[in-house]
């Protein structure tokens, strides 16, 4: 089964919010996750998943984020029900206006293509949803997450949400001709019919997608209202183009860091208490991310020496002072060893 490029082959440059997802798809997770009973000690280690970072709408979270909560969903409850229970948990504007573009249309075939370019409103560019409609409607959708356990979970949500809107946007019952999962047949997926309503379900596949009848895919909807879809298409461009994306560990423990020389106290025990995590577990994050305390530091003091030089407000004794250097000698030095120039070369070429 080959279904059309990412976003209807309509997107080309890069975007920093490309590799993040919506808070509400993120808070959805993890509160699936909660109520499987994922350790909560688990949820807390994964970045961007509290309350107070889910708590604006045009906050974006890392992808990596939302698959370790997929992850540990998958781990706490195995087997088929996992991402059905998911989706259960999230009726029609649980996802704000991506919900409503795929809802808001002539017919569903007509919302859907109509949603496609914006399906970056929930989850990140590489997250594959495809279209495919030669009278009857597939979507497909290709998930970056590699954990075979959690892609199926994944997956396994992302049918059964299109079902659910399908059926909202409809007002009917509607049951899918073929439903294809790519991972292998569980022991018993009974579950999985009694939600699809079908026992057309497929294992192995090529694909996991989801498809309907031509006769429900071109009905006209009951919602159809051509300039409240306008609207959505209009708000879902303002969404994008004001997207925040939530900043990674290593951006945030380099923001607490610079803040910390600034306020001249660059200690690691001080800096991880700005990030409310203990010295030890600073020290593992950081490892994580190949790099150390002492690389950090010196990299930070470099960038803030370049921009102070560069103002030339303040002599070097006062930046070597502020860097927390024993006097300007120590700064000359370091400042050699980091750009193999003087601070008064850099001095006289910002000039």
């Amino acid at each position: 089964m080959v279904f059309g490029e990412p976003d209807g082959g309509k997107r080309l440059a890069f975007d920093p919010t490309d590799s993040t997802a919506s808070t509400q798809l993120v808070r959805l997770v993890r509160d699936a996750a909660r109520h499987a009973g994922v350790d909560p000690s688990r949820l807390a280690a994964i970045h961007g998943t509290d309350d107070h970072s889910l708590s604006g709408d045009l906050t974006r979270v890392p992808l990596r984020s939302l698959i370790q909560l997929w992850e540990a969903l998958a781990a706490a409850r195995p087997g088929p029900g996992a991402g059905l229970a998911v989706a259960a948990a999230a009726p029609l504007g649980t996802l704000t206006t991506w919900d409503y573009l795929v809802t808001t249309g002539a017919t569903l075939a007509d919302a859907m293509r109509a949603a496609q370019p914006y399906h970056r409103l929930v989850t990140a560019a590489i997250e594959g949803f495809d279209l495919r409609q030669d009278g009857d409607l597939t979507v497909g959708f290709r998930t970056s997450a590699h954990d075979p356990a959690a892609a199926s979970v994944v997956n396994e949500y992302v049918l059964a949400y299109y079902l659910r809107r399908a059926r909202e946007a409809t007002g009917r019952a509607v049951v899918p001709t073929r439903v294809t999962f790519g991972h292998p047949a569980p022991r018993e997926h009974g579950v999985l019919v009694e939600a699809f309503g079908t026992a057309a379900i497929e294992f192995d596949a090529e694909a996991d997608s989801i498809t309907f009848a031509a006769a429900d895919a071109t009905a006209p909807l009951p919602r159809a209202d051509p300039m409240l879809a306008d609207l959505l298409r209009s708000h879902a461009d303002l969404v994008l183009a004001s997207a925040r994306p939530l900043p990674s560990p290593l951006e945030a423990f380099r923001i607490a860091l610079a803040a910390a020389i600034a306020q001249g106290d660059p200690t690691l025990a001080t800096v991880a208490r700005r990030l409310a995590m203990s010295p030890r577990s600073l020290q593992r994050h950081l490892s994580e991310h190949d790099t150390t305390w002492r690389h950090e530091y010196d990299s930070v003091r470099y960038e803030q020496a370049k921009t102070l030089l560069g103002e030339g407000r303040l002599t070097t004794a006062a930046i070597a002072n502020r860097l927390g250097f024993t006097d300007d000698r120590a700064l000359r030095k370091a400042f050699r060893r980091w750009s193999g120039t003087s601070p008064s070369q850099l001095r006289a070429l910002s000039a």
